[in-house]
This record gives C-alpha cells, sequence and structure tokens, in this order.
C-alpha cells in the first residue's frame, strides 16, 4: 500500500513538472504546491527505502552495513537532486550537510558537496530587475560594463563583474530575485517534514539544523549587514598584513545588491595555483590558523563560510608578499564571552591531553556524559590520539577512516549532541570542518604551528579576562607576567620545530650526535 501511494504521488510530480518544465513562461518553482510536492516524495522515498531495505538483514552483520551503506548514498542522491530542483534555501542547506565531514556518514558528506558547484544562476533579465528596483536605474545608466556571465554562483545570490562610470572595477553581488519569498515557507516546510520523520525514527535529531536555517537566513538575506561585518572584521584584524577584506562601496548598496572592490585570486584548497605562483602553502595554512583563532578565541566574531569559494589567495604585485582574501560576510557568529573562554580552556586542555578538564569543560559546554564524542567531533581525531595528545602525532589514513566509520555507527549520539551543545557550538563545528576541508588538500593538517597558534590566542583571551576581574594591581602583574612566560615558552618551542625541520638544525643535529658517539 505504501508503496502504491509512493507511485501516485511521485507519478503526479512527474506529470506536473514535465507541463511546467515545457512551458517557455513558467518556472516551477514559483509554484509552492511544486516544491512542496517534490519535497514530500523525496522525504517519502527516502523514508521508505530506509524503512524497507534493512528489514531483514540480522544488524552487525557485513551486509548489514553494506546495504546500510548503499541506502545512505541512495538517500543522499535524492536529497542532492531535491536541492538542485528547489534551488535557494534548500542548497543553502544541503550545503550545511555537506560540510560536516566529520559528523555525517561519508555518503551524504561526499555527495552533497558538489552543491557548492551546482548553484542555480538567475537570468539577466533577473539580475536587471533586482538593480532596477533596488538601486532606481538601469545597469548601462550605473556602469560602463557588467559581464554577463556571472563570476560565480551561490545559493542565495551570484557576483558579476563590472566597471563603474568613475573607472573603479567592482564586484556586484545581486541576490536571486525569488529566494526572499521562498525562504520562509522552505524552511517551514523542512521542520514540518523533519518533525514527521521524527514520528517514524525517533533517534532522529535533526531539528537543530531548521533552527539554524531560522536564524541565519534572514541575516544572510540582507547585504547591508554583510557589508557591515566586512568592515567590522577588516578593523577587527587590521594589524593582520597578510588578511585582504574587499572595500564595500555603500552608495550602491542595498539589503539585495552588495558593491565591493574587485579583488582576484586562486581558491584556497588549490595547491597547484600557490606552486605556480610562488605562494607557500605552509604560510597559508599558518595564517589561516592565526586567522581564525584569533577570530574565535580572542575576538568571539567568527567568519563561518570558510569553504575554498570564499577564501581566495594571492601574491600581492607590490610587495610579493602572499594574501589571503576573505569574502562573503553573511554568516557570522557572535561567541558569548562565557562560551569563548569554555571554549578556550577547552581546547587548552585538548591540547595538553588533560583528561579532566577536558570532562570537566565538555560537560560545561552541553557534552554531559557524550564527552568522549565531543572531543572526538572537535578535533576530527579518534579517542585515542585525543588521549595521548592531539599534537603528538599526524593524522593517518587508517585513523581518518575509523572516524568516518564512528560517525555513521555514532549517528544517534551525535544528532543527540548537537541538540545539547549552545547554538554557538553548530557554526562553529561547521566551520572546524571547512578549514579542515582545506588543510587536507593542502597537506598541512594537523600540523604543530596551528596548535601552538591556538594555545596563543586561548593563553591571551584568558589572561585578558582575569586582568580585566580582577582589582588588584599585583595580581593584574602577575596574570601579564605568567602570560608572557607563557607566551615565550609558545614561541621557543616554535623556534625549536623550525629549526628541527630545517638544514641548520638537521646539521647541528647530526654533529652532536657524531660529538655524542665519539665521546662514549
Amino acid at each position: 500500500m505504501a508503496r502504491r501511494a509512493l507511485k501516485l504521488v511521485s507519478l503526479a510530480a512527474a506529470s506536473s513538472g514535465f507541463y511546467l518544465y515545457g512551458s517557455k513562461y513558467l518556472d516551477p518553482n514559483d509554484f509552492g504546491a511544486v516544491r512542496v510536492g517534490r519535497a514530500i516524495a523525496t522525504t517519502a522515498v527516502i523514508t521508505y527505502d530506509y524503512l524497507t531495505s534493512l528489514r531483514s538483514v540480522p544488524y552487525g552483520s557485513h551486509e548489514y552495513a553494506y546495504l546500510k551503506s548503499q541506502v545512505h548514498l541512495r538517500s543522499a542522491e535524492r536529497l542532492r537532486d531535491l536541492c538542485c530542483a528547489n534551488r535557494g534555501t534548500f542548497i543553502k542547506v544541503g550545503q550545511h550537510l555537506g560540510a560536516l565531514d566529520y559528523l555525517l556518514p561519508e555518503e551524504y558528506t561526499r555527495t552533497l558537496k558538489v552543491l557548492h558547484s551546482q548553484a542555480p544562476q538567475s537570468s539577466m533579465k533577473e539580475i536587471e530587475q533586482v538593480i532596477r528596483e533596488d538601486l532606481g536605474k538601469e545597469i548601462k545608466e550605473l556602469f560602463v560594463s557588467f559581464e554577463d556571465t556571472p563570476l560565480g554562483a551561490a545559493s542565495l545570490a551570484q557576483v558579476h563583474k563590472a566597471v563603474l562610470q568613475d573607472g573603479r572595477t567592482v564586484a556586484v553581488k545581486v541576490q536571486h530575485p525569488k529566494v526572499q519569498a521562498q525562504s520562509s515557507k522552505d524552511i517551514l516546510l523542512m521542520e514540518i517534514l523533519l518533525l514527521t520523520v521524527k514520528q517514524i525514527f525517533p533517534d532522529f535529531e535533526f531539528m537543530w539544523l531548521v533552527d539554524e536555517a531560522k536564524k541565519n537566513l534572514p541575516l544572510e538575506l540582507d547585504f547591508l549587514n554583510e557589508g557591515r561585518n566586512a568592515e567590522k572584521v577588516a578593523h577587527m584584524l587590521k594589524d593582520f598584513d597578510f588578511l585582504k577584506v574587499p572595500r564595500i562601496y555603500w552608495e550602491l548598496s542595498t539589503r539585495r545588491v552588495l558593491l565591493m572592490e574587485f579583488v582576484e585570486g586562486g581558491q584556497v584548497n588549490d595547491r597547484a595555483y600557490m606552486e605556480r605562483n610562488s605562494i607557500d602553502v605552509n604560510e597559508i595554512s599558518r595564517n589561516l590558523g592565526k586567522l581564525y583563532s584569533e577570530m574565535i578565541f580572542v575576538n568571539g566574531f567568527v567568519h563561518c563560510d570558510p569553504h575554498p569559494g570564499n577564501v581566495l589567495v594571492r601574491k600581492c604585485p607590490a610587495t610579493g608578499k602572499a594574501h589571503i582574501i576573505l569574502l562573503d560576510h553573511g554568516l557570522y557568529q557572535v561567541l558569548t564571552e562565557k562560551f569563548r573562554l569554555d571554549y578556550c580552556r577547552l581546547w587548552q586542555s585538548l591540547i595538553k591531553a588533560d583528561m579532566k578538564r577536558v570532562q570537566k569543560y565538555s560537560r560545561r559546554l552541553g557534552a554531559g556524559d557524550l564527552y568522549p564524542l565531543f572531543a572526538c567531533m572537535l578535533t576530527a581525531r579518534s579517542w585515542d590520539s585525543v588521549n595521548r595528545g592531539i599534537d603528538r602525532s599526524p593524522v593517518t589514513a587508517s585513523e581518518d577512516v575509523e572516524i568516518r566509520t564512528n560517525a555513521a555507527a555514532y549517528l544517534p549520539q551525535i544528532n543527540q549532541l548537537l541538540n545539547n551543545v549552545p547554538r554557538q557550538m553548530l557554526l562553529l563545528l561547521k566551520t572546524n570542518d571547512l578549514l579542515r576541508g582545506i588543510e587536507s588538500a593542502l597537506h598541512t593538517r594537523a600540523s604543530a604551528s596551528s596548535f601552538l597558534n591556538m594555545s596563543r590566542c586561548c593563553i591571551r583571551a584568558v589572561s585578558t579576562y582575569q586582568r580585566s576581574k580582577s582589582h588588584s594591581l599585583y595580581r593584574k602583574a602577575k596574570i601579564s607576567l605568567l602570560e608572557a612566560l607563557s607566551l615565550w615558552q609558545i614561541n621557543l618551542h616554535e623556534l625549536f620545530l623550525r629549526l628541527k625541520g630545517s638544514r641548520l638544525g638537521n646539521w647541528v643535529i647530526a654533529f652532536l650526535s657524531r660529538m655524542h658517539h665519539s665521546l662514549y
């Protein structure tokens, strides 16, 4: 009976789809019934697949594991196709899921990752309409030239290269015209479908995803908010001479149109581009770590969408220095002071392999008895590596496979954790996974320098807080002295590691070794 109902739903959706796609004047995505029908049909088919495909197979057997992987893959492909068809909010949520490499089964993350390169494009007629409505003028009145083909298209907007009347080359970010109207309805639809699935699978806990979309989507759809974020982070990190944040041109920016300085570069995960342009891969990875450690631990204002399309690198023609270009400032997480300090102390404990404090601060961040799983999710390391010390051994291929396998095995517990931790943590977990993906592409993952930078920022953040709460000059001086000593120890350790990895260091070690053998 259920199978017959699914066939009827699919047939009805297909019939209406063929009619609408055959029309030159109608876009099926303009019709709520089509979008809703498509989402309901996809959810029904995925649910039916999980209910029936594993029913007669012994749990825990090799056959069960194989069939479950196949169901994951089929379901991920159906979900990807739904996102591509419904576009907008669906693609945004799908991209979010695709970024959770170490939190979701690999079949989902691998399949949904393509959504970053399969975002829809609005037609030039639609772009002209948005610019006319928001800026009150035609494109030819505002620009000397305006490229029809976008530089890039994302789930909510696309970017065109243009030249202003005064000769400035700019990037023009224009929102897809129907996204605003559809977003709130799409989120409501997702909420209803997820609640329905939860009735069938009680362990299915993905309401955190809808909560995040409700909170963040209105902010991302306001390009004036994005412009303010860009200026705030540029000012906040002005001492980092390697960071470039494109300037905003406010006179031609609205909630749906954002004009920025045009800056070119290669994607941050493009190792070949860096080698062609004589850019030091390790320096880029090190500076990216510095950038995010400063944002997370010191400032508590975090750019939460660092996928490779939003982080570019270039060699500055004037100075020859490598620059990191940070784009797309629509999504930032503001951390409360309490959360930020607990998070600092947790990372300090993880780096020192202090398990008692790992447990203490994990619990304070909402992990409860699942603190070992939480530590593994944060670090993307096995529990054995966490106990030994995450800075003491590199990530191996077998450990990576173990983590991904456990992500599938512990999915109910992971979902429980994501529902229990503070909402601030969700975007940080996504950010962590995106940054790890970049490090993996550059072959710099779990490098000692990244942990040293994190340690520096954690020490500075905690010391600043302690000084602000102290009314004694002696106490403040003591805190500052301990801070200086701790930072000096880190600098000394970093110098040792650099010497150890250099030719001079290897020569000194070899010389001392020969001296030792000659004496004894």
